[in-house]
């Protein structure tokens, strides 16, 4: 029996029927966010196959090792961005420095992105993702607050792929049909489950978290009803929590004394995708990070999101 199925496009298209002030702008753009996707993707599965696998031998603009693949997608979502009419400048994990688009071809939108987060589990065949995060043009300010994003998503590359995204109407998740080509709606109006008992850190650096954490951390390993979760890749790790429940802890530690994760390019859409599920995310002085106001492009910032069960806890912690 024919099912009618609802693809990423008809979504968007759908949505922007919605909005008074809809120009076609803002779907143009998530094509082409989606169409990078689908090809990241395709190189993502072949990375096992291809010398498009494993470290250049360089180093980006923070000292991270910089994988083959990743250059890649970035080259790739940064090109077809500028080149797309609808954005005014990208700013990627993997550059110091905004890029922007040429006179003539700048537009409404700036884009954050990161273009393949968990890069280091290419070599493992662990989920890796791409995280984008969109904001109005405010003059030449590229700082703004994470509340005022409109619309922010990520893909993942895993056993499928998913693209996974929020314009303020609640989040909804597509899952890409490779026979058609299409990403199709599996995952309609993604809620998180306030009661799942699972909690996803890196354990590993427990010697340098602060007593609260410690603290936290004993009682969860204690009480027995706990289940262990932490995949490594940021976007994976989120995905689970959006999905399954639980909580996501990327906190700050004595060695990365401000988090690790990035406000603009990591948090902020992490953020507004858990607050758009009716879950919770938390920042620095326990508030939401979507209420700092950034002072630089590639900021830091500690990052805890889940079920508002499992979030309040850690809180009387914290």
């Amino acid at each position: 029996m024919y099912k009618p199925v609802t693809t990423l496009t008809d979504f968007v298209l759908e949505e922007e029927r919605k909005s008074k002030d809809a120009t076609g702008d803002f779907t143009m753009l998530i094509t082409h966010i989606e169409n990078a996707v689908k090809i990241i993707a395709s190189h993502v599965r072949m990375s096992g196959l291809v010398d498009i696998m494993g470290a250049t031998g360089n180093k980006n603009a923070f000292g991270e090792d910089v994988q083959k693949l990743d250059e890649f997608a970035n080259k790739l979502l940064v090109d077809n961005l500028r080149k797309s009419g609808h954005v005014y400048a990208v700013i990627s994990e993997e550059m110091e420095k905004p890029a922007y688009a040429k006179e003539g071809q700048r537009g409404a939108y700036i884009v954050y992105i990161d273009p393949l987060d968990g890069s280091s589990n290419i070599d493992t065949n662990c989920p890796t993702g791409t995280i984008f995060s969109i904001y109005k043009t405010d003059g030449d300010n590229l700082l703004q607050k994470g509340s005022r994003q409109v619309a922010a998503g990520y893909a993942i590359y895993g056993s499928s792929v998913m693209l996974v995204y929020s314009a303020g109407n609640g989040v909804n998740g597509f899952t890409l049909d490779p026979n058609i080509g299409s990403f199709l709606l599996s995952h309609p109006d993604i809620k998180i489950p306030q009661k799942m008992k699972s909690y996803s850190i890196n354990e590993a650096y427990e010697s340098l978290y602060d007593e609260g954490l410690k603290s936290y951390l004993a009682y969860v390993r204690q009480t027995g009803g706990y289940t262990s979760r932490y995949v490594g890749s940021g976007v994976a790790d989120a995905h689970r929590t959006l999905v399954k429940g639980g909580i996501f802890l990327y906190p700050a530690n004595k060695k990365h004394k401000e988090g690790k994760l990035r406000l603009m390019l990591e948090v902020n859409p992490l953020a507004y995708l858990a607050e758009q599920a009716g879950g919770v995310a938390v920042s620095l002085n326990k508030t939401s990070p979507l209420t700092i106001m950034p002072t630089k492009i590639h900021q830091r910032a500690p990052f805890v999101m889940g079920s508002h069960e499992e979030v309040d806890l850690f809180l009387k912690y914290a």
